[in-house]
């Protein structure tokens, strides 16, 4: 079965779950130890030198994964135009994650509309320097429309929690990766998920896996300490049979 990873955005450990995870290491280490992936947010304000992406791979376990985001000077102030010496720049610095680098993650601002000449060109020469997989999240209800685009250069959208657009909650573009990004709901980067909720995505998940697609779910439900308790309730639910079918 293809891949399934699980984590969230950042390692950080909430005291209260310190008992779930070794007691040796780094943060890092400590976090890898029970989960999968992690997403890296940080890179998207500012860069890190490929020898910190190189000391973090060093880290994790051979299965263990890591989301990129991308800047935000070129998703945000370039707004995908004109930034290839950035992508280069990027990919340069986070590429030194090696075989630990599982995805990078494009997240576009609520302002920036689809374009079709303007995505076919960003992901072309994304695609020219880069052949890992690629997730989106648009915030913008437009790039629902830009199926055609992301399955062509094998860009998968995300499945937003909450999404700002009708139908962002869902996986979409490229089916080879699908790509769950939960950032608490009502409250976002706060709230907690309820069993039923995450057993819902648990379902979910599963029969992605069953469509040959690879797997993430993030949370980013930081702000309060909620995000792990979901990622290992979710990881255990996975993991057990009775939610598999």
């Amino acid at each position: 079965m293809p891949p399934v990873y699980v984590g969230c955005a950042g390692w950080s450990l909430p005291r209260e779950h310190w008992p779930l995870f070794t007691a040796d290491g780094t943060h890092l280490q400590r976090y890898a130890s029970q989960l999968t992936a992690v997403e890296i947010n940080s890179s998207f304000y500012r860069p890190h030198r490929p020898q910190t992406y190189a000391r973090w791979a060093e880290s994790v376990p051979a299965t263990f994964r890591f989301s990129v985001k991308m800047p935000k000077l070129i998703t945000h102030v370039q707004r995908l135009q004109d930034c290839e010496s950035l992508l280069e720049e990027f990919l340069s610095q986070c590429t030194a994650l090696g075989d630990s680098l599982g995805c990078l993650l494009v997240q576009l601002p609520p302002s920036l509309a689809y374009d079709e000449a303007v995505a076919d060109a960003f992901f072309s020469a994304l695609r020219q320097r880069y052949a890992g997989p690629v997730v989106l999240e648009p915030r913008h209800e437009s790039w629902l429309n830009a199926d055609a685009v992301l399955v062509e250069k094998r860009i998968g959208r995300v499945a937003a929690d909450p999404s700002p657009i009708p139908g962002g909650d869902a996986p979409g573009g490229w089916p080879g990766i699908q790509y769950w990004r939960w950032h608490g709901s009502p409250r976002i980067y706060h709230s907690n998920y309820d069993r039923d909720r995450l057993e819902n995505l648990a379902q979910h998940m599963h029969l992605a896996t069953q469509a040959r697609s690879v797997i993430w779910c993030i949370f980013d439900n930081t702000a309060s300490g909620f995000a792990v308790s979901n990622a290992m309730t979710l990881r255990a639910m996975l993991a057990d049979p009775d939610h598999r079918s």
